[in-house]
């Protein structure tokens, strides 16, 4: 959806490694009941069999055009009712009329699910959680697209690791006509569970993407739904207690694709700033379930990077014209550090930006 659910920048680089990799990620037991803690995800009753997937599909005014290509993508990889549930969940949009579309691309195929008043992106996404029946549940957004092939990667990766809670791709960044801007990081050459490693970027950058995970509805019901405290990155938040807790099975291959457009809640929610100071509460937030000599590494790292991604996102604000939230973005990025790192890229923004 954007960057203010804690997308990474396309093509902003690796990050140097800013947590001692000696340093292996200690196991956490489930989160405390706190004002903080995440919603609860039901179980679901026993009482027949289920699909293997549940494709759930968000939506509030998504162009038409783009829910068409997203149905589409799923469509032609359906391996009928018995194997995946898919459905739209329409958070009472105001634009459009999506439950034709549906009826028209999905014939009936495809279930349509509309909320009776606006519940705000959190709990439209926590809502498709349970309305998943399937064993393993893709929130897969309105404007992204799958490529062929990513279900049955997903489901062979799962089923050669059955104790993973997670599967993973590679994704491509496409512009609003589809066009390959950038791709993700490799994370591995052959498919594999991801180590400690990778667990250590996940808590200092945002190295997933919706489109891009599958999630097992146990690991959702053990963990926990999305938390509305953290509506600007919600979904680094998600990943992270995944991360932390349970293995991840990932695929090399480009099977997901991720689009950025100007709608997107990305452009709209970085204005006030706000999207910074979410990841502030995140970083205390896993912080919080670590051995305090782990947690300083954690955030100080994660800090800094947040910083770092800040003042990057301020100069390109600033050179599209748009000062207001560029100069927001910036005075976020001190709020989360001063190292020196972050001052550096600061002095530059000045020198070669704003004084030009």
């Amino acid at each position: 959806m954007g960057e203010a659910h804690r997308l990474r920048d396309p093509g902003s680089g690796v990050l140097t490694p800013l947590i001692d990799p000696t340093t292996a990620i200690t196991l956490v037991p489930p989160l405390p009941a706190t004002s903080l803690s995440p919603p609860m995800i039901e179980t679901l009753p026993d009482d027949g069999p289920r699909p293997f997937w549940s494709v759930m599909i968000p939506i509030y005014n998504c162009p038409a055009n783009y829910l068409r290509e997203t149905l589409e993508s799923v469509l032609c990889q359906d391996p009928g009712t018995g194997e995946m549930q898919i459905e739209v969940v329409d958070n009472c949009s105001t634009m459009g009329d999506p439950e034709a579309l549906v009826r028209e691309i999905g014939r009936g195929r495809v279930q349509f699910h509309r909320q009776p008043s606006n519940l705000g992106i959190v709990e439209n996404f926590n809502t498709c959680i349970r309305r998943a029946r399937g064993h393993w549940v893709h929130i897969l957004h309105g404007d992204d697209t799958v490529r062929p092939g990513f279900y049955a990667h997903a489901r062979q990766g799962i089923t050669a690791n059955p104790g993973v809670g997670a599967a993973l791709c590679r994704t491509v960044y496409t512009d609003e006509d589809g066009q390959w801007l950038g791709l993700t990081d490799v994370e591995a050459r052959q498919p594999a569970v991801l180590g400690s490693d990778f667990v250590d970027r996940q808590l200092v950058d945002q190295l997933i993407q919706f489109v891009s995970i599958v999630v097992r509805r146990t690991t959702y019901e053990e963990l926990g739904g999305f938390r509305s405290s953290l509506a600007h990155c919600l979904d680094w938040d998600m990943w992270k207690r995944i991360a932390i807790r349970k293995p991840i099975f990932y695929d090399p291959e480009l099977l997901a694709c991720y689009r950025l457009h100007e709608a997107a809640d990305s452009s709209r929610l970085m204005r006030t700033g706000e999207n910074v100071a979410d990841e502030r509460r995140s970083i205390e937030i896993s912080c919080a379930d670590m051995p305090p000599e782990r947690a300083r590494a954690v955030r100080r790292a994660a800090r800094k990077a947040a910083a770092v991604r800040a003042v990057r996102r301020a100069r390109r604000l600033w050179q599209k014209g748009d000062h207001a939230t560029a100069w927001r973005q910036l005075t976020e990025a001190f709020r989360c550090s001063l190292a020196p790192a972050v001052l550096a890229r600061t002095a530059y923004f000045f020198v070669r930006v704003v004084l030009r």
